[in-house]
């Protein structure tokens, strides 16, 4: 069997000031073909799970071009279709191919473009006609999209929030992709759209019990696959909404009605799915009143995977004015700061003006003496099974704070993000992650407790803030019966 593997992904903050460029792929994440790490990657797990194939099952793969930006605003017109035009051409040097496998994100906007997956998709179909199985792998933050529900055979999403199980979803697509080539299979698809803009962590009840039954269903009744795409909340498109996905093996009529009755379940569970958030100073009263343990508190609305720059200084600046010490808070992105450090040295006290830049919602900028405690180039922070670079890196002491900056804008995933930097998390009481579960995976496990909060910036936790202008109603929250 013949396999095309490809990806490109972003996630698409409309709202974001920052545009998304080809320059940002290829600083982020670029293999050409063939050239893919020996290691999985978030957006190529189909690509890692048919390489895995050559040998188990004898499998032809051919490799086309893998790419993934940060987080950011609408992406360039020209460079959007220029990557996807790339990948395009690769797949038609490729012919004839038995199977496709996509890794792509599915909230990726460029300028004129609201649905680019959809319009990759769609053009693949037109490629290699309609026998050909197309598979798709796809973040749960996705915009799941009728035109990508049309052109492709199998869409499967992450299961987890945070997204560690983007190997397994892989092998999975594979697996049924597979099966449909040999006709042991006939995948079908059902959708039902919950009417409702949300985020789902599965690190907490009741989502954890949700996915876990999910899961247990499939191989059942004919149940092929069970995806929730809970959609990307920051991005001002037509089909924004959480919807549920299910597969079954050509049994249309019982998986339209079992991805309704799951999708009402999700309505019903609408206002318990996401955790409870404070105000910073209610996060860091209940981080001082600790006497023992560490406290790890998310700050997602500067979380750079959704858009952010991770700039903003309103939790640090609180947390100097209340002179905490013992904490430690990261990353922040300022490549300009990061390299005055570098100038410094490691040991040297300088004034440091750091944070506040991008934009309004960043706040201003921090004037404080600082200490250099150490630099790394090149650093790295894991995130599951995979490696995700954070650039050249600086931790300072700012009176008693352990400071992260870095000049590779990038959400904080791993405890290594710290401890790589020689900051010894078990020491802090206090440690705020700008990310909004991610970071859940591996912080929770130095963690006593985890809180969240919603501190001022670009990405506000009540949706009801966002300017969106373009979304189909009836919605919830932005209408409270969508269902009348």
């Amino acid at each position: 069997m013949k396999c095309f593997t490809a990806s490109f992904g972003t996630e698409t903050n409309t709202f974001s000031p920052m545009l998304t460029s080809k320059q940002n792929f290829l600083e982020d994440f670029y293999a050409g073909p063939g050239q893919h790490p020996d290691r999985p990657t978030l957006c190529t797990g189909p690509l890692w799970a048919a390489r895995q194939r050559v040998k188990s099952k004898g499998w032809t793969v051919v490799e086309g071009s893998s790419s993934f930006a940060q987080p950011a605003g609408m992406l360039v017109r020209r460079d959007y279709e220029e990557l996807r035009d790339e990948i395009l051409e690769q797949l038609k040097a490729a012919l004839p191919v038995d199977i496709v496998l996509m890794g792509l994100h599915g909230a990726m906007v460029a300028d004129g473009y609201d649905d680019c997956e959809g319009d990759i998709l769609a053009r693949i179909r037109d490629i290699v006609g309609p026998g050909v199985p197309i598979g798709v792998e796809l973040d749960p933050h996705c915009h799941l999209t009728k035109k990508r529900v049309a052109a492709a055979d199998v869409i499967i999403c992450f299961k987890e929030f945070p997204h560690t199980d983007f190997v397994e979803r892989g092998e999975e697509l594979a697996d049924i992709v597979e099966a449909m080539w040999l006709k042991q299979v006939k995948p079908v698809m059902s959708v039902f759209d919950c009417r409702m803009i949300n985020s789902f962590p599965t690190s907490r009840e009741p989502m954890r019990s949700f996915v876990d039954r999910m899961s247990a269903m499939e191989g059942k009744d004919g149940i092929l696959s069970i995806s929730v795409a809970h959609c990307f909340p920051y991005a001002d498109v037509p089909e924004l909404g959480t919807r549920v996905l299910v597969i079954t093996d050509d049994r249309k009529e019982f998986g339209d009605q079992l991805a309704e009755k799951l999708g009402r379940e999700l309505w019903d569970m609408r206002n318990e799915v996401r955790p409870p958030f404070l105000s910073i100073d209610e996060a860091l009263d209940r981080g001082v009143a600790r006497n023992q343990g560490t406290v790890v508190i998310a700050d997602p609305a500067d979380n750079a995977g959704g858009g952010a720059a991770s700039d903003s200084t309103y939790v640090l600046k609180r947390m100097m004015e209340r002179g905490i010490t013992d904490a430690a808070l990261g990353p922040i992105w300022d490549p300009i700061a990061v390299r005055m450090c570098f100038n410094a040295g490691e040991g040297t006290r300088f004034q440091l003006r750091f944070g506040g830049k991008i934009a309004a919602t960043s706040g201003d900028p921090i004037d404080a003496m600082v200490t250099v405690t150490k630099l790394v180039r090149n650093a790295t922070q894991t995130f599951g099974k995979a490696l995700s670079n954070v650039g050249d890196a600086a931790a300072i002491d700012v009176d008693g704070i352990a400071v992260v900056l870095i000049d590779n804008r990038t959400q904080a995933l791993g405890s290594d993000l710290f401890t790589n930097l020689g900051i010894d998390l078990g020491a802090r009481r206090i440690v705020v992650v700008k990310s909004t579960n991610h970071f859940f995976a591996s912080f929770s496990k130095v963690a006593e407790e985890v809180l969240y909060m919603d501190a001022p910036g670009p990405l506000p936790r009540d949706f009801l803030r966002l300017p969106y202008t373009r979304v189909e109603r009836p919605k919830w929250p932005l209408d409270a019966d969508p269902w009348s």
